[in-house]
């Protein structure tokens, strides 16, 4: 069967989060049983899960840069995805000479095809044989895909050999997440803030002890502090287990352990050799600068040159770097080769698109989806200048708190600046008419368009050669948007 006919079946699933959508309980132990059927691949390697409501993803894949620079068979899986599912699942390429870095590539169509349906065959028996009650989720099956792919790895021509650790984004929550079958090393837990209540519970502790699912008893657990009523969820949870538990904080850049300028000017410009779309030079031009720092850890440097821009993103970093010491000095991989040197390159290496990402010749894409994740683009906003001419392209899912993420961004895109505001294609996606009526609730005056394309043209039509144009909102906005703006 053919990658289009895996990625059609997949998509014709019931989207489980969207609104209209049956309410459906998740049981992670129907996960078990496919798991079961499929041989438990998920044993068959080494994990970390990272768990937590924003930074989850920029950690996941500086860490995997990380491990992919130290030499190790690195896998990567992560949610949701920009414009390719495909994006989802990655591993590591070694470097093929000096001048090109080991990188981390998705899955190929054949491979996402082949596993695809052997997953949807073993799911089908098991529904027929009453072992299963409904047939998996769309993340489900995804997740089965994901280590049935890390579990027999073909690299160097060599058949059977699953990767040497794989670094799994936890996808909702963390409990009773599809991921959560796996025993991991390492389980982190990033930034929690309000957002899928309906699933996680109102208030920032319930949700927190969601995320705490992740623990394990006697297991390690790293992360930073944070709200009081999250700190308190987690620190209970990792009593009650008897985890250790590792502070982040000697990462993080302050003037009493590190050297800190914020630079004018970003990185040298660097070829993310990403699939498809993804294949864009990071360019010199970008309005924020990438974070670029000394770390004085005892008597060694570590250097960080992070492409990666917002100093929302220093929290990720030093998460990042918390756990590849954490794996260098405690837990056994296949060779440690985790030196100071390679956590450098892995996170000078990091690619992550759609995160306060420039495109030339003025698009800045960011995927802030909730109210902390808007706070985060408004301090970043703050950094460029009042007189700079900006443009907002906004829109949302209908499941988050539209009311509270406009107070925050709309009024900075008030007349001199532009509001657009475009419903994307998605079955949980805000009306145009919610859209607007969050604008008229501000008194901000606002563009309606009917697409993201057709936002984005009327964008660059309204937008002075000397001003900036920003997207937002939701992720599925920026995949059309980038998609858009990359194709010649």
């Amino acid at each position: 069967m053919s990658y289009t006919a895996a990625v059609d079946h997949l998509l014709s699933l019931a989207p489980e989060l969207s609104p209209t959508a049956p309410r459906r309980k998740f049981d992670l132990e129907h996960m078990r049983i496919l798991a079961r059927a499929l041989g438990d691949p998920q044993t068959r390697f080494p994990s970390i899960l990272i768990a937590g409501t924003n930074g989850k993803g920029s950690t996941a894949a500086t860490l995997a840069s990380i491990l992919t620079a130290a030499g190790y068979r690195t896998g990567l899986y992560t949610s949701p995805h920009l414009t390719r599912v495909t994006e989802r699942i990655r591993t590591s390429q070694p470097a093929s000479d000096n001048l090109q870095p080991a990188t981390l590539l998705e899955i190929p169509e054949p491979s996402f095809a082949r596993l695809y349906f052997q997953v949807d065959e073993a799911a089908q028996k098991l529904v027929a044989a009453n072992q299963l009650p409904h047939p998996p989720s769309f993340f489900e099956i995804l997740t089965a895909l994901a280590f049935l792919y890390f579990a027999d790895k073909k690299i160097d021509g060599t058949f059977g050999k699953p990767v040497d650790i794989a670094v799994l984004e936890v996808g909702l929550g963390g409990r009773l997440d599809a991921t959560n079958i796996v025993t991991p090393l390492l389980s982190v837990i990033t930034d929690i803030a309000l957002d899928h209540q309906d699933y996680l519970g109102s208030t920032l502790t319930e949700i927190a002890r969601e995320k705490a699912g992740i623990l394990r008893a006697g297991g390690t657990l790293i992360t930073l502090p944070q709200h009081p009523e999250a700190n308190q969820a987690i620190g209970e949870a990792a009593i009650a287990l008897n985890v250790h538990a590792i502070s982040a904080t000697p990462y993080l850049p302050n003037v009493e352990r590190c050297t800190f300028s914020v630079v004018s000017s970003p990185l040298e410009a660097t070829t993310d050799p990403s699939h498809s779309t993804n294949n864009v030079a990071r360019t010199t031009n970008s309005p924020l600068s990438p974070n670029l720092y000394d770390l004085h850890l005892g008597a060694e440097t570590l250097q960080v040159r992070s492409p990666l821009a917002g100093h929302h993103q220093q929290r990720n970093i030093a998460l990042a770097i918390a756990a590849a010491i954490e794996l260098r000095n405690h837990l056994q991989l296949a060779t440690c080769n985790l030196k100071l040197a390679t956590i450098e390159a892995g996170i000078a290496a990091t690619s992550w698109p759609g995160r306060l990402e420039f495109l030339p010749p003025n698009l800045l894409l960011d995927v802030a989806h909730n109210p902390a994740g808007a706070w985060t683009l408004r301090a970043a906003i703050a950094s460029l200048p009042e007189s700079q001419p900006r443009t907002l392209i906004f829109s949302c899912l209908r499941d988050k708190d539209l009311t509270e993420i406009s107070r925050i961004l709309f009024p900075l895109f008030d007349a001199p600046h532009q509001l657009i505001l475009a419903p994307i294609d998605n079955p949980r996606a805000a009306s145009l008419e919610s859209l607007t009526a969050a604008a008229q609730a501000l008194d901000v005056p606002a563009h309606a368009t009917h697409s993201p394309i057709e936002a984005l043209a009327l964008a660059r039509s309204i937008t002075p050669p000397n001003g900036l144009i920003l997207a937002t909102g939701s992720i599925y906005l920026i995949g059309a948007l980038r998609e858009a703006a990359l194709t010649p």
